[in-house]
Parts: C-alpha cells; sequence; structure tokens
C-alpha cells in the first residue's frame, strides 16, 4: 500500500481563503500483475468525514478508506476546511480534490471515468453537494463538469437540511446562519436527473440526525427518476462508521441491528453494478 499526502491548494493552485486548510490522503493498494494482465484499472472513492461542519471525523477518515482497499479500490481521504468558513469553501476543495484524483488516475492506476465519492454526516451533506452542484457557479473556475461530477454517491446517515427535522449546528456553520442559503443547499431540491447514482444509509433511530432527511432525498431521487439503493437499519447510534473494533475500542463498539457492518458491501456492490468495477486496461473506457 502506497500512502501519500497533498495540501489541495498547494498541489492544485486553488485560491486559498484566510483560514481554510484541506488535504487529500490516498491510500493505493499494490495492483500485481495477474494471468498475464500488464496492467488493471480501478475504480477510485473520495471519502468525506462528518464533524458538523466543525471538524472532520478521523474514524470516518482511514478506516473507511481501508475497507474499499481492502477490495481492490484506490482511497482518497479529504479533510477539509470548516467553521468559521462557510459555503462554497469546502464544496470548492472537494470539487479541487475530484480533479485532481481525475488528473493524476494514470499514475495511481485509477480509471478517471470510475470516480465515486461518499460522506458521512456532514460529510454526506457535503458529498449531496458535490453531486448536484458540481457545475455550478461557485465551482466554474476549478474544472469541467466532467473534471467534477462524481460517478457514484454514497451518502452516509447524512445531514440534508430541507424543511424536516435535522442537525441544526450543522446547518448553522455550513450557512453561517443565512437561512435562505440553507434552504438553496438542502440535498432534496438540490437533486437533478443528470446526476449519477446514489446509495443512501441511515439507522431509524439516529438520534443526532433524523433518519426522516434520508427518506425525502429517496423520494427526490425516485421522482427525478435516479437510479438509486437506499438501506434504513433499524438500530444504530449516529456516527457509527464501519461500526466495528477499527473505529472503536472492542468492550465499546455500540450496539446496533445485525446488518448495519454490511453496509460498505452493499455499497460497493451498488458502485459495482453500476459500472464501477476493477477492469483491463482499456475496457472500461
Amino acid at each position: 500500500m502506497k500512502i501519500k499526502c497533498v495540501d489541495i491548494y498547494k498541489e492544485t493552485g486553488l485560491q486559498k481563503p484566510e483560514g481554510a486548510h484541506a488535504e487529500l490522503t490516498a491510500y493505493l493498494p499494490e495492483m500485481k500483475e495477474l494471468w498475464g494482465v500488464k496492467k488493471r484499472l480501478r475504480p477510485a472513492v473520495l471519502i468525506l468525514p462528518g464533524g458538523a461542519y466543525e471538524y472532520c471525523s478521523a474514524r470516518e477518515a482511514e478506516p473507511v478508506a481501508l475497507q474499499f482497499t481492502a477490495r481492490g479500490w484506490a482511497a482518497y481521504v479529504l479533510v477539509y476546511s470548516c467553521a468559521p468558513l462557510v459555503f462554497p469553501t469546502a464544496l470548492r476543495e472537494a470539487a479541487a480534490a475530484m480533479k485532481y484524483i481525475r488528473d493524476n488516475a494514470e499514475t495511481a492506476g485509477v480509471d478517471p471515468h470510475m470516480v465515486a465519492a461518499i460522506g458521512f454526516s456532514a460529510g454526506g451533506h457535503l458529498c449531496g453537494t458535490l453531486g448536484t452542484l458540481y457545475d455550478a457557479p461557485e465551482v466554474s473556475d476549478i474544472g469541467t463538469a466532467a473534471d467534477i461530477r462524481p460517478d457514484a454517491l454514497g451518502l452516509c446517515y447524512s445531514v440534508t437540511l430541507g424543511g424536516c427535522p435535522t442537525h441544526e449546528a450543522s446547518i448553522h456553520n455550513i450557512s453561517g446562519g443565512d437561512p435562505a442559503l440553507a434552504e438553496r443547499l438542502s440535498i432534496d431540491r438540490l437533486v437533478r436527473p443528470d446526476m449519477c447514482p446514489v446509495f443512501l444509509w441511515h439507522t431509524r433511530d439516529d438520534g443526532a440526525v433524523p433518519s426522516v432527511g434520508t427518506l425525502r432525498v429517496g423520494v427526490a431521487l425516485e421522482d427525478a427518476g435516479v437510479p438509486f439503493a437506499l438501506h434504513m437499519y433499524a438500530h444504530g447510534q449516529h456516527g457509527l462508521s464501519t461500526a466495528d473494533e477499527l473505529v472503536f475500542p472492542s468492550y465499546a463498539v455500540p450496539e446496533t441491528s445485525w446488518d448495519v457492518t454490511g453496509w460498505y458491501g452493499a455499497m460497493i456492490g451498488f458502485f459495482n453494478e453500476n459500472g464501477l468495477v476493477i477492469h483491463d486496461e482499456g475496457v472500461g473506457e
């Protein structure tokens, strides 16, 4: 496994607001020659940790990346800028990260047409904006829509905003308390027919970010005709990440429904079904 960290602002030349910080860590598993195939290309995933737009949670970073690399994917974790910086700073950083992954795909053994983005909690909200605002004026100087648009999305117990119970701190931190901006950034209202396939999961008794927001996004995706899968698990606290000893001490793994730890396998399976697979060079182009 090769691990590489880059400063998004230094690496891409993105204009840096005062106080901003964005670091991208790449986890690249070895791709050995197999059965005479000299080069294989793999999908990549950009991981956006949660933290209420106050910080980036470590337990939703490397442990998630390792689940993807164990299955042959390239994984990239973005630590993005949080409060007091507001929209669109984090979105611009995520957009620049997507372009960086594609611009450097050849050296990483990545298929640039198979780059997913997944996010957790507030990072799920950021992921949702990345998957819908990829051609918005706020990111038009970073690259084309094709540079920025993810090929699949994974929204994990996501903050969605919207006219339903949600996580008020996340709303305030991303909008700076501007109700009009908060309304604009509601994921269910941003859903569009030409966005990529989406995998959503939540736990019904999440006490921090109510699951109704995920249900509303699912309805919006259905109405727009966007391919999606929605897994609503019966029981589990907020911030589960991989819900195992990778993120919690063995004596403190929280109680969950029996199937919650299967979310990442189900997500990768959904991504595979939608064309994001390891393949011989040229096959996926």
